[in-house]
Formats: structure tokens, C-alpha cells, sequence
């Protein structure tokens, strides 16, 4: 069942392409994300309920709007309300980015950024559980073979839905994961530590009483070691988790290697970063080095930064 549209605005500027291209290039296009034809969709899992969010923007990006199609069995004006809401939060439509705007003047390199990209903002996955997992696959190899593993997870364990004659997946249940052996998440290309890292913290997931999902009220320190207590993640997984799923503004994974050679190419002349060097540069970004984060990254991905 389609329900009339909902129309919801950003906080301009927003450019839904960029924002939404650079969610669906990182997660897998295939997988719970996809872009195409100017549409975004995901599946959504709220509660148990599986609820198909296709949004496409009507606006511009200085006048940004969205309207997103919510098609499901039984779907409630409340449970219509939440996809909305949740749907915002993953495109990131609230993103202040004037202020960064502002403090990037500073900077002749991070300014050409913002005018080269600008409306882009900082997507978010659903979940402390899924920015974790998708880390995790994610740690030491390329982006194109991690969209290769995420897709087969999701495909091989989430939850789907038949829509207009289409099959969607959403993003697999801590429950799901927790069940599934070593030996079968092995079946998906996953070496065998990962396998166990997975599985491990899709355990401690599912335990209602863990709280992963409630840190948000923790600062960022207290997430770090709250998270890095778990097996397999390390500082770098826990700044990504504060980044995706926590929408942190002031975070800068100085031990991602791909961030540094951005830095290196855009600052340095192509010299070596080293992780203490590139964290200490960072601070001229600062409190919105998310979002200079956010903007490295996609000046690497599309050939500026080389």
C-alpha cells in the first residue's frame, strides 16, 4: 500500500544528489540504499515493521524539499511520522552547515570544497549496531570490495519486502546476526576475525539491557571507551560510529588512511601524513571537523584530491 506523499524541507542548502549519491557510494548501491532515477529508497525497519521510503527532491538547494512515498502494509499516520523522521536523519537534512560555511573562509582549500560541493551534507546509518557492523567490514580493504561484502550481508540477512514487483532488503537485525554462525558469515567473503567481530557485537546488540542503541546522552570520550571495549573495535571503528550514527560534529579519524592521503594531496604536496601530524592540522577545522571530514572524503572520491 503507497500513502500520499509527505513533504518535509532541509536545511538549505541541500543538495539531495550529492548527499544522497555519497550515502549510496559507501553502503553498497545494491544493498539497503539505492539512487536511481533521481530517487532514494531505502528500506526501513521500525520496530519490526518493514516500511519502503522512496524520496525525491521537488526543490532546489537553496530551497530544498523532499518528498518521500512510504509504501507498507498497515502503516499508521504515527508509524508515517516516524519514517519521515527517520528518513531525515539519514540523508542528514539537518546538518548546520553555514556555520562550517563560515569557518571554512579561513581555509582557501576546505573553502573551494564547500562552493565546489556545496549542500552536501553528512548522511547517518539508522543505528549504532549498523554504523558498527558496516565499519567492520569495511576496516583495511578497498571501498569497492567492502560494497561487495555489505551487499551480500544484507541481501543474505535482512529482512525484505515485495513492493510494485521489486525485492527490498533492509539493514539485518542484531537477533540475525547473532544467530548466524561463524561458518556461515564466512560464506559471505568475511575473513574469519571479522566473522567473529560481527557476530560478537550483534550479540551484545540484541541484549536490551547493553545500550548500545542509548549513547547518545554520553559524550564523545565516554562512546570511544564504551565502544572500543568491544571486540573489534578500535579507535578508528568508534569515530566512525560517532560520525554515521551519533551525527557528532567534531570528529576527524586521523587513523583512516584515505583521509590522510586527502589531506596530503590537498595540504601537502602528496607528502607523507602521519596520524599524530594529520590529527594535530585537523584542529583548524574545529568543531566541525565531521564535516571538513565529510568534504575530504568526497574531494577524494570524485578525483579532486589527486
Amino acid at each position: 500500500m503507497t500513502n500520499p506523499a509527505i513533504i518535509f524541507r532541509p536545511t538549505a542548502p541541500f543538495d539531495f544528489n550529492l548527499t544522497a549519491g555519497y550515502l549510496t557510494y559507501f553502503r553498497g548501491q545494491y544493498g539497503s540504499d539505492s539512487l536511481d532515477d533521481g530517487a532514494y529508497r531505502r528500506l526501513l525497519d521500525l520496530q519490526g515493521k518493514l516500511v519502503l521510503a522512496t524520496v525525491r527532491c521537488l526543490g532546489t538547494v537553496d530551497a530544498p524539499e523532499l518528498a518521500v512515498e512510504l509504501a507498507g502494509d498497515s502503516l499508521t499516520p504515527a508509524g508515517g511520522e516516524a519514517a519521515a523522521l527517520r528518513v531525515s536523519w539519514l540523508l542528514g537534512a539537518d546538518a548546520p552547515l553555514n556555520d562550517f560555511y563560515a569557518l571554512a573562509q579561513a581555509d582557501p582549500v576546505m573553502s573551494g570544497l564547500t562552493v565546489q560541493f556545496r549542500g552536501l551534507h553528512l548522511p547517518h546509518t539508522a543505528s549504532v549496531f549498523e554504523a558498527l557492523v558496516l565499519a567492520v567490514l569495511g576496516q583495511q580493504i578497498s571501498t569497492n570490495v567492502a560494497r561487495v561484502i555489505r551487499t551480500l550481508l544484507i541481501e543474505t540477512y535482512g529482512p525484505r519486502q515485495t513492493i510494485g514487483g521489486a525485492t527490498y532488503f533492509a539493514f539485518p537485525r542484531p537477533e540475525t546476526l547473532a544467530a548466524a554462525s561463524v561458518e556461515e558469515l564466512l560464506r559471505l567473503k568475511l575473513s574469519g576475525r571479522k566473522a567473529e567481530y560481527i557476530q560478537g557485537i550483534a550479540q551484545v546488540a540484541a541484549e536490551r539491557d547493553a545500550g548500545l542503541e542509548s549513547l547518545q546522552e554520553l559524550p564523545d570520550d565516554a562512546v570511544v571507551a564504551r565502544l572500543t571495549a568491544l571486540r573489534g573495535v578500535g579507535l578508528w571503528t568508534a569515530q566512525w560510529a560517532l560520525v554515521r550514527a551519533l551525527g557528532r560534529p567534531d570528529v576527524f579519524p586521523a587513523g583512516d588512511l584515505a583521509l590522510r592521503r586527502a589531506v596530503s594531496r590537498l595540504y601537502f604536496g602528496g607528502a607523507t601524513v602521519e596520524e599524530r601530524q594529520a590529527e594535530e592540522f585537523s584542529r583548524r577545522w574545529s568543531p566541525w571537523r565531521t564535516y571538513a571530514t565529510l568534504y575530504l572524503f568526497t574531494a577524494l572520491r570524485l578525483g579532486v584530491a589527486v
